[in-house]
């Protein structure tokens, strides 16, 4: 694959496990105020989704909508550790852990020279929305620790 095609799924695949974790972390949390966030920041996620899929499109790949198998597994341990624990704190724990695992992922595909200038945009303005997403997870994780 050229033109940063294979980042973009890769980050694609990333951002769907991320969408899912809030998702999963909104319906783990009891805190009504933690379970709103968390609903809205997974609906954020699918958006741009949306965005990397059309632009996974216009490169001449197939869309995504399917996450990752460690993000999974990383699903799987966190109904383990949720059912032991503050269910509150757990949520935020695995949004934060993920954010970071995120940010980390968007920060080597902005050094992949193959991306196209249309496509760098897209995982800059993607960067600046997981940035934001993980300063919302230390904000949550001051909270609710």
């Amino acid at each position: 694959m050229t033109n940063g095609l294979s980042t973009l799924e890769t980050l694609t695949d990333t951002t769907i496990d991320s969408c899912i974790g809030y998702e999963k972390a909104s319906q783990n949390a009891t805190h009504a105020g933690l379970k709103q966030t968390l609903q809205q920041q997974g609906q954020e996620r699918r958006k741009l989704v949306g965005q990397m899929n059309q632009e996974i499109s216009r490169l001449g790949g197939t869309p995504r909508d399917d996450g990752t198998f460690s993000g999974g597994a990383h699903r799987v341990w966190t109904d383990i550790t949720t059912a032991f624990g503050d269910k509150n704190e757990s949520a935020v724990e695995r949004v934060q852990e993920g954010e970071s695992y995120l940010e980390e992922k968007f920060e080597a595909a902005l050094k992949d020279d193959d991306l196209q200038p249309e496509t760098r945009q897209l995982v800059q303005q993607a960067h600046q929305q997981v940035c934001q997403g993980e300063r919302l997870a230390d904000q949550l994780e001051r909270q609710f620790d």
